[in-house]
């Protein structure tokens, strides 16, 4: 990344709230990346962060084994903002006592003592609501600090250094309940570290196409074209910074979703110049699909076997390819790979954690730092059309992850009819782009019906509709009743095998967006 840019660093103790700093942080244009606390002051020197921000987490830090950050970044000038955990550890490493007891989870009204840095806006004496999730506290800052808030609970909810420019609260400002945290994260980068707001779209393409000519060189590259919004902004970066060496291949391994090769080849020949290879693979995937029902063995089946169509079909087209660019996005890598802190691996993406350990290719994934709603805007300036930009994200493992249990041709060709009526009335009700993503999932269930006064036994299908800001937390999406009577009264009349319609009202967490 460019070091025209200030960025921010954020050391993750293991809170699940670490990821949603750093999107609030990115909403405020300013760059971040989220490390593990374990990397040296060395290494936090040759970054160059603009500020650091230590994040919550789940553990004491007065118990045994816990992480922790080395002391001398305290020292070394560097605006630092504790949250919660990075309260605490703050205090100890200060010469502050952290003790258990006086537990605060939910909301909090948090009184404002002194309405400066961080509170830069408040006023004295101001109350407002936050969101806390801790069960130590601190009653007295550590020598060479003052408190700057109290809470209902806790006489000390916020302190900073009276000579350095360090912060700590006990709240979580980056959740949605905290009523002003924006304001107080945006103090912190702009009031305290002095960041400015340069990271945008335009900036990211640049800084991206300059850093994957120094990675491709002179080399040639081929992207697996799945058709989503996230491999197409991959494959459009790409090519801007290496031309024709890049060619896109875009595998139909029988697991779309109805008239998606068609879709992708009529944007991609006719909008694009882009070297465009459609390689039909659907027996060998669902051969290798064959009475799998493990969700995360269907994504290591089809994530090796991609790599198994790509080296074949770019040998035979002799593009000598050494690099392979995929879509991967940051959600994918913290869901896939622990990014920091004592998280744990949630489920593997076919491009993440599905891949075999033995790649032929070197990988390019140009927006592996990205969420979703960012890659939307870079397509944008791209000039990728609104439609497509605004698409729904689809899996790379296609409706395989979709269907519970075994997957068949004709499970698949159940779920894809479905799913394509399903969208269509979404649509036709305006209801697209409310809606953060949108699918039917066919379950290992069948039951009892009755149709033309005869009984049937058929499968039950389950919609799925969620709200996000980015992919990592979604609440269901309340349809109008008379839509979800529609869609059901379709699906039955229309898809033969089907006679039950449910709608999953679970909300990430705890469920995830995908049922695989």
């Amino acid at each position: 990344m460019s070091h025209e840019h200030d960025r921010v660093l954020i050391l993750d103790f293991g809170s699940q709230f670490t990821k949603l700093i750093a999107r609030r942080i990115r909403e405020e244009r300013v760059y971040c990346e989220v490390h593990p606390p374990t990397v040296s002051m060395e290494w936090i020197e040759a970054w160059k962060p603009a500020a650091v921000i230590l994040s919550g987490g789940p553990s004491s830090v007065y118990d045994e084994g816990v992480p922790t950050t080395d002391p001398a970044l305290l020292r070394s000038g560097l605006p630092v903002l504790g949250i919660c955990y990075g309260l605490h550890l703050i205090a100890q490493l200060e010469g502050a006592s952290v003790d258990p007891g006086r537990r605060e989870y939910g909301r909090a009204e948090l009184t404002v003592g002194r309405a400066e840095g961080i509170f830069a806006g408040f006023e004295p004496g101001e109350t407002t609501t936050v969101w806390c999730s801790h069960g130590d506290h601190v009653d007295i800052p550590p020598p060479g600090y003052e408190a700057l808030a109290s809470s209902d609970g806790l006489p000390v909810a916020a302190f900073r250094a009276t000579d350095r420019p360090i912060y700590a609260v006990q709240f979580h400002p980056e959740v949605a309940h905290t009523h002003r945290g924006d304001e107080i994260l945006s103090n912190f980068l702009f009031e305290v570290a002095k960041c400015r707001p340069t990271w945008t779209a335009g900036a990211f393409i640049e800084d991206t196409v300059e850093r994957i000519r120094l990675q491709v060189g002179d080399a040639t590259a081929i992207c697996g074209l799945s058709g989503g919004v996230d491999s197409s902004v991959a494959a459009v970066l790409v090519h801007r910074a290496i031309g024709d060496r890049l060619t896109c291949i875009f595998v139909d391994h029988g697991l779309l979703r109805k008239h998606e090769r068609e879709q992708v080849e009529r944007l991609f020949r006719s909008h694009y110049d882009l070297k465009l290879i459609v390689e039909e693979a659907s027996e060998p995937f669902l051969a290798d699909l064959a009475g799998v029902e493990d969700p995360e063995a269907k994504r290591r089946a089809i994530g090796a076997r991609f790599i198994e169509v790509f080296e074949r079909t770019a040998s035979r087209e002799g593009t000598n390819a050494t690099f392979l660019v995929q879509g991967t996005l940051y959600p994918d890598v913290i869901e896939s790979v622990s990014a920091g802190g004592p998280s744990v691996t949630i489920k593997s993406h076919h491009n993440v954690g599905g891949l075999p350990d033995d790649v032929p290719f070197e990988l390019v994934e140009p927006l592996r730092e990205l969420f979703k709603d960012e890659v939307r805007q870079v397509g944008r300036e791209l000039g990728l059309p609104e439609d497509f930009v605004g698409r729904h994200p689809f899996p790379g493992p296609g409706l395989a992850i979709r269907i519970l249990g075994a997957v068949t041709r004709e499970r698949l060709e159940v779920l894809r009819e479905a799913d394509a009526i399903y969208l269509e009335e979404i649509r036709e009700a305006g209801l697209y782009d409310e809606i953060w993503q949108a699918f039917a999932v066919l379950l290992p269930v069948r039951s009892v019906g009755v149709m033309g006064d005869a009984r049937t036994y058929e499968n039950v299908l389950a919609l799925r509709a969620v709200t996000s800001r980015d992919g990592m937390t979604a609440d269901w999406y309340p349809f109008p009743p008379e839509v979800l009577a529609r869609i059901s009264t379709r699906i039955i009349n229309e898809v033969k095998g089907v006679n039950r319609v449910t709608y999953d009202v679970s909300s990430k967490p705890p469920a995830t967006i995908e049922w695989e």
